[in-house]
């Protein structure tokens, strides 16, 4: 999101003579939140612009030129990211790759090669760092909190080769056997579940409300609607319900690794 509309709220705040607190409590929202709208980092949902708008006395300027619903993906992409590198837990949900965050380098750049058109091997290079800087959210030994639930599909498909997958799945056992993440796997014989048509990651934050990050085919969509947010992690619990306990996911990956190690 440009900072144009943040911008505006701000210089209508400050003419109001409202601090963002101020603003907040007036709004019924956080203080954490009116920043980072101001700043382009957050859309407002409608229900906050209008809020904002009853709040400041601008009519309904700020519900009418409220950012529009459909930024680019690499728009999404890179909000999403800051929100990643914001939260306090993480939960995400993964039908056909391992997501970004436990991903190894070998793993990461198998996956960029499959682009289509190709990029050059700079580009790659470029993408594969970033990736794997993202990681870097597990220095700190506490949070965020990260639960990782796999489709089993995700531990099958051999992306870059038996042995790329074997480091890969056992770099995630380590992570869990470290105790920074937690993983459970759905396995094939689990009936079909809600989340199933795509990949989610949702968010919680400490000073402001959760997110949700959904992607498809060349298509994502970033939510912050209490009611969109709610019904995803509703689906998610379903879906963690049909799914192994971590000892058992544990077992399953280090099996299948072993399998990779041994593949002919």
């Amino acid at each position: 999101m440009g900072s144009t509309y943040g911008d505006w709220l701000r210089q209508q705040r400050e003419l109001a003579g409202l601090t963002q607190q101020q603003l907040a409590d007036t709004a019924i929202m956080t203080r954490s939140h009116i920043a980072h709208i101001e700043a382009g980092r957050r859309i407002p949902s409608r229900e906050d612009a209008r809020r904002l708008d009853n709040a400041l006395n601008t009519g309904d300027v700020l519900s009418r030129f409220r950012p529009g619903d459909e930024p680019t993906v690499a728009e999404r992409f890179a909000d999403a990211l800051e929100l990643e590198q914001q939260a306090q837990m993480i939960w995400e949900f993964a039908s056909a790759l391992v997501p970004g965050l436990l991903q190894t380098e070998r793993y990461a750049r198998a996956v960029m090669r499959t682009a289509f058109p190709p990029w050059s091997e700079e580009e790659c290079d470029r993408l594969v760092g970033t990736r794997l800087g993202r990681a870097r959210i597990f220095d700190d030994p506490r949070t965020p909190v990260v639960c990782a639930l796999l489709d089993e599909a995700v531990l099958r498909r051999p992306v870059g080769g038996p042995e790329v997958m074997a480091d890969q799945i056992m770099h995630i056992v380590h992570m869990v056997e470290d105790g920074r993440v937690r993983v459970h796997v759905l396995p094939f014989g689990a009936c079909a579940q809600p989340l199933m048509q795509g990949e989610v990651k949702l968010m919680w934050f400490e000073d402001q409300p959760p997110a949700a990050y959904c992607v498809g085919v060349s298509t994502s969509q970033l939510h912050d609607s209490a009611a969109v947010v709610t019904a995803l992690q509703t689906k998610y619990a379903l879906t963690l319900g049909d799914a192994l306990p971590m000892q058992q996911s544990l077992a399953l990956m280090r099996a299948t690794a072993e399998e990779y190690r041994h593949h002919d």
